[in-house]
């Protein structure tokens, strides 16, 4: 791979200004902006490498699909997204967002880590590879999308409409960091979601507050009934929700006392005195990737500006997250809570769902994990950091197990990239390390069996 590695040196500076270019182009989905545009940039990306592009519409914002021929039928996928967080507070950032910077050998802009940096650094693996072997060993297909950042929303309908582009012999998910240590995290599954927002109701306008002596105020019903949701020690109260977490294995035990998680610099980071109940060690790694949990994100009722407004609201609104594990299942969940709700008397707050998603992992002895560890090794010149699951959640399941296809995640970001918070950035070296890393993958995922 050295003539493939002395490539990427040499046009390192023609693969950042393709990053900066893209990053320089805002997508934000949750607004509709830009939207269209970074579509077809993507779109232009994959036909300029020579690939067969598809754009595939769906109700929402469409998936950009390119495949690339490749010397044998075995096939390696590439998840990501073209859509990127809102920016905002403006306020806090250094440069504008979209400048896409470089400074002191990072660049920052929105969505360079999550997702632009490890989009292009996968484009530009493939066009090492094309440029210097003049072929692919295996073929390589792109899977693309706009809405990850708003929960994925018409994302089944492209994989109900095209179950035939989608098949692969293994998946490189989309996102990936380094360790404080400089140690690459290599994850091999993502948890599930249940991602709601109650709503409570109370009269028909917002009333002077002297009327809380005699008229109901939803934002009090509503964080009495938030309070019947988890127990001070963290766990929720939801009847059957535990019901299907599987108990930890034995290779899941040992993957996690072998996994470097630095608690010291992480406190540090946040300006923290300890984790949630005093945890350290394996049950703190243990909480962290195989424990479901239950967040509340945000919680809106009457008048939050400045100074004072006596004021008793007519509604109360909060969005929580359940980040789910291994069996459980979304639609269930909202079920249970349902009828928690009911049963403790608040039959009269309404439920919308947002994001219903599967948790999804891929064994460690797969394949595809064997080349993504081994190739990191000798890239990175030091053993990655296995996770057996990420924290964070997408459609792996949907676009990958529930279609047999294993998936790994790895890629460009750091530590401190600030995914979804200003300052985002990466490492420009780490980005270039990460294209000579996706080239190796190609090389050795072609000959496992």
């Amino acid at each position: 791979m050295k003539d493939i590695y002395a490539y990427v040196d040499r046009h390192r500076d023609r693969y950042v200004e393709w990053l900066q270019e893209i990053c320089r182009q805002p997508s934000v989905a949750a607004q509709d902006r830009g939207m269209k545009e970074t579509a077809a940039m993507v779109e232009r990306y994959l036909k300029q490498l020579g690939g067969e592009v598809q754009l595939v519409n769906t109700s929402g914002f469409p998936v950009v699909y390119g495949l690339f021929a490749g010397e044998s039928d075995r096939t390696l996928s590439f998840y990501n997204h073209y859509d990127v967080q809102p920016e905002d507070p403006l306020e806090l950032w250094d440069s504008p967002p979209f400048a896409a910077e470089i400074r002191d050998g990072y660049i920052y802009a929105r969505g360079v880590a999550d997702n632009k940096g490890n989009l292009i650094a996968r484009l530009a693996a493939v066009d090492a590879l094309l440029n210097v072997r003049g072929r692919l060993p295996l073929r390589v297909k792109f899977i693309v999308e706009g809405e990850e950042e708003i929960g994925s929303v018409h994302l089944p309908e492209f994989v109900e409409m095209s179950r035939d582009l989608l098949q692969a012999d293994g998946c490189l998910w989309e996102f990936g960091y380094k360790n404080a240590d400089g140690r690459p995290q290599v994850s091999l599954g993502v948890k599930g979601m249940c991602y709601v927002e109650l709503i409570c109701r109370g009269a028909n306008t917002d009333l002077h507050s002297a009327n809380a002596a005699i008229i109901e105020n939803p934002a009090w019903r509503l964080v009495w009934a938030l309070s019947t949701l988890k127990t001070p020690d963290e766990r929720v109260s939801i009847a059957g929700f535990y019901d299907k977490v599987r108990p930890l294995a034995d290779d899941d035990r040992i993957v996690l006392e072998q996994m470097i998680y630095n608690e010291e610099h992480t406190l540090e980071k946040l300006d923290l005195c300890s984790f949630l109940l005093q945890l350290s060690g394996l049950p703190l790694k243990e909480k962290l990737i195989f424990q479901p949990t239950c967040t509340i994100c945000g919680f809106q009722s009457g008048y939050t500006g400045q100074g004072a407004k006596t004021v008793l609201p007519a509604e109360a609104r909060v969005k929580l997250d359940f980040r789910l594990v291994p069996d459980q299942d979304p639609h269930d969940i909202i079920q249970r809570l349902r009828q928690h709700l009911d049963q403790h008397g608040f039959s009269d707050i309404e439920i919308d769902a947002y994001t219903l998603e599967h948790p999804a992992r891929t064994p460690l002895d797969n394949p595809l994990t064997r080349s993504v560890v081994a190739t990191a090794t000798e890239v990175y010149g030091i053993r990655p950091t296995i996770m057996p699951m990420s924290p964070g959640t997408g459609p792996m399941f949907l676009l990958c197990q529930s279609l047999g296809i294993p998936a790994v995640s790895v890629g460009v970001g750091h530590f401190a990239s600030n995914n979804h918070a200003p300052n985002e950035n990466i490492k420009v070296d780490d980005f270039i390390q990460g294209i000579k890393h996706i080239a190796a993958i190609i090389e050795d995922f072609s000959r496992q069996s």
